[in-house]
């Protein structure tokens, strides 16, 4: 088996355990971040990068939540929810029974493939060869992911300056007010500066960063950020196209100091999509793979 697919398969299992543990839903970081705990991975695991600057163990994780959704485990049907259906409440996989399912599901989808682009008249009834079950489970990305690995691309292409600009507008499309850049350099990273009404008594003044970045933001770059923000705001935020390191997440929560808030790459899709910012929305519907299963015998 190829190490994509032992990576892809070794959670599935655990993914199952992490949304009981969390009362049978939950957030996908949240989800990730559990299963990371409860198998004591190592940072430099949580940290490495596929080369879209995707975190690969979340991206792992998030095929394994895939193969169970068409496995009718999982509820597929709210997206950024990840949900057990009453068939996956009481499911416990071992590893051997999660390759079954990816195995089941890879010929499905290749039938599938053939059976469209092959006349009716000349369809091969014989077994596919055993290099579909070869295959890394990336060939067949969901529609969302494709969307959301197309926008975090264009916003690692536009400018420097144009990144600190698009981040301005979202600021301002979220809520905040008096949102501007302030383009000064040698400011401690410090890229803008907005008041957030939290209440018609209650303002915040927030300094904002924008990484434009494919890697994760370091523990460094997140304390650096707050002895420039010290006395001269009440909160910031750190928007980035990449991820956070581990050690970043605890600096960025550290008791005692200033809490910082980090936006990932994901989140920032999320925040994207949410104010309808940069995107045409379209309807998409997609095939309900669980229902034709039976009829294909």
């Amino acid at each position: 088996m190829a190490k994509a697919e032992a990576e892809f398969l070794k959670w599935m299992g655990p993914l199952l355990d992490a949304l009981r543990e969390l009362g049978g839903s939950g957030r996908p970081r949240e989800v990730s971040a559990l299963i990371a705990e409860r198998h004591s991975l190592k940072p430099e695991k949580l940290e490495a990068t596929t080369k879209t600057g995707q975190t690969r163990f979340h991206n792992q994780v998030a095929w394994a939540r895939q193969y169970l959704v068409w496995e009718g485990l999982l509820d597929g049907s709210k997206r950024g929810v990840w949900t057990l259906s009453t068939k996956g409440q009481t499911m416990n996989l071992t590893l051997p029974a999660s390759r079954e399912i990816f195995l089941k599901w890879v010929r499905f989808h290749a039938e599938t493939r053939r059976t469209a682009e092959e006349p009716a008249a000349e369809v091969n009834t014989k077994p596919r060869s055993d290099k579909v079950l070869r295959e890394s489970p990336e060939v067949m990305l969901p529609p969302e992911e494709i969307e959301e690995e197309e926008l975090l691309a264009v916003l690692r292409k536009v400018s420097p300056s144009g990144f600190e600009r698009v981040c301005q507008r979202l600021l301002r499309e979220s809520g905040f007010e008096s949102v501007r850049v302030t383009g000064k350099s040698h400011d401690g990273g410090i890229d803008g500066i907005g008041i957030l009404q939290l209440n018609p008594f209650v303002t915040l003044k927030v300094l904002f960063q924008c990484k434009r970045y494919k890697g994760s933001v370091s523990r460094a770059e997140v304390g650096d950020f707050r002895n420039a923000m010290l006395g001269r705001a009440d909160k910031g935020i750190i928007l980035t196209t990449g991820s956070f390191s581990s050690e970043a997440i605890k600096e960025a929560n550290r008791d005692g100091a200033p809490p910082i808030e980090l936006v990932d790459g994901d989140k920032l899709v999320s925040l994207f999509e949410r104010a309808r910012l940069g995107l045409k929305e379209r309807v998409v519907f997609d095939v309900d793979h669980e229902f034709f299963a039976p009829f294909m015998d």
